[in-house]
């Protein structure tokens, strides 16, 4: 088994979300979207304005990167969007997919906790190349169903104040929830899920040890019960002699 490195650094919550770079290039899209709709009236024009956003950052991406699967994963989401937006013809349908990918996440985060795999363990050890020893610790298992619930909060409480915004067709306030309920409320997830780690790491690290002195004592008992069980040829040598000797002057 891997031992836990509970004296490696870990990631700060800053840092497992991009920093502060990755939080305004995620934002700039549905910031775009939203200033040109409003301005120009004009949907079409919203729709390109954010798609050609995303097309910056991704390029940006890939030149920091060094590869294009960040271009790719900038466009996607947005294109989705902008799809839906053009599909329905109102511009609030450019929220529509996060809303319901929401419920989706949510709902996979839950159901990870049912089965006992809970997704905010599964995913930090997976992006940290970390093994799954947690599994085997019903304490730490405990620890990351809580912070894979305080996930699941986040996506269920994105749903239901978005999905009323965009009943009401609030377009405007429907880009404030969805830039204010993004990255702070995934810092508070991450927090707990860091909470998690740690204590995970700390019991399994603990429980290692103790390992480890356990043993090291039973080899210690099992060389002084082999001293004890095995005779001493040396000294078994100088009684024989000793023996002889007796013998010999007899």
């Amino acid at each position: 088994m891997t031992s836990a490195k509970t004296d490696e650094k870990q990631p700060t919550v800053l840092e497992q979300m991009g920093g502060v770079s990755g939080m305004l290039y995620s934002s700039l899209p549905v910031v775009v979207f939203v200033i040109v709709n409003f301005a120009a009236k004009n949907l079409m024009a919203a729709i390109i304005s954010a798609l050609a956003a995303a097309v910056v950052i991704g390029v940006i991406l890939a030149v920091r990167k060094g590869t294009v699967q960040p271009a790719i994963s900038a466009v996607f989401g947005v294109g989705i969007a902008a799809f839906i937006a053009y599909k329905t013809g109102e511009a609030k349908g450019f929220f529509l997919f996060g809303i319901w990918q929401s419920v989706v996440y949510g709902s996979a985060f839950l159901l990870s906790i049912v089965v006992r795999w809970p997704l905010a363990g599964v995913i930090w050890t997976f992006l940290n190349g970390r093994d799954r020893s947690w599994r085997s610790d019903k304490a730490s298992v405990r620890d990351y169903d809580i912070a894979t619930f305080v996930w699941a909060l986040v996506f269920f409480a994105r749903f239901v104040v978005q999905r009323w915004l965009y009943d009401e067709d609030q377009v405007g306030w429907l880009a404030v929830a969805r830039l204010a309920m993004g990255y702070p409320l995934m810092a508070i997830a991450l927090l707990a899920t860091v909470w998690a780690v740690r204590r995970a790491d700390k019991r399994l690290k603990a429980a290692e040890e103790a390992r480890a002195a356990a043993d090291t004592e039973a080899d210690v008992l099992a060389r002084t019960a082999d001293d004890l069980l095995t005779p001493d040829m040396d000294e078994l040598k100088r009684v024989v002699d000793s023996e002889a000797r007796d013998k010999s002057r007899d």
